[in-house]
């Protein structure tokens, strides 16, 4: 996969921001089912206030944790228009400073607006690189800090989506399918994985 991106939808930096900090503890299609519908109506900062929280509420109750995502994106969403402009600002500070936006989704949103190659260590990641020895710290921020490490500069954009689409799809925590891993023959957890 030469071009790897992100499976949820979106149009512009708002609705990457606002799709992300929806994926928390959700999945890419429960988040997409939702968001289809969402952005249908409220794809900017002011339709989204306008919506309000109690309007937005039902667009996103699919989702986990529905109840503070629904605060959290109204809260976002306020923030990008009175203090930037209706303009999501993408910079790693400012981004993080938005509500229900956290070192994770900063990632991810610069990441896959080409402004900052990072790797945002989700589950996927996480369990990925500890199978195939790529880190062994026991916190997302550490083994963040590893891949960084260890990932040549010029691959360093599109790891974080290997490693997630390789956990997705091939490496699964239940059942991983090494017999149709690409790099099965480097990973030094496959004889216990296929047990």
């Amino acid at each position: 996969m030469p071009e790897p991106k992100t499976e949820l939808h979106f149009h512009d930096a708002y609705t990457l921001t606002v799709a992300v900090a929806l994926s928390a503890q959700a999945t890419d299609v429960a988040v997409n089912k939702a968001t289809d519908k969402l952005f249908a109506v409220a794809d900017t900062p002011a339709k989204m206030l306008a919506l309000g929280e109690a309007g937005l509420t039902p667009y996103i109750a699919s989702i986990g944790l529905y109840r503070n995502k629904a605060k959290n994106v109204i809260a976002l969403s306020r923030i990008v228009l009175e203090q930037h402009g209706g303009v999501v600002p993408l910079n790693r500070t400012d981004l993080q400073a938005l509500p229900g936006v956290g070192r994770k989704t900063a990632s991810v949103v610069l990441n896959e607006l080409g402004i900052e190659p990072a790797i945002a260590v989700d589950t996927h990641v996480f369990r990925v690189s500890h199978r195939l020895g790529l880190a062994n710290a026991a916190t997302p921020d550490k083994v963040e800090a590893q891949l960084h490490r260890i990932v040549p500069e010029t691959y360093l954009a599109k790891a974080h989506h290997w490693l997630i689409l390789h956990g997705r799809y091939t490496c699964t925590a239940r059942k991983p399918d090494c017999a149709a891993c690409p790099v099965a023959d480097l990973c030094p957890s496959r004889s216990g994985l296929m047990a």
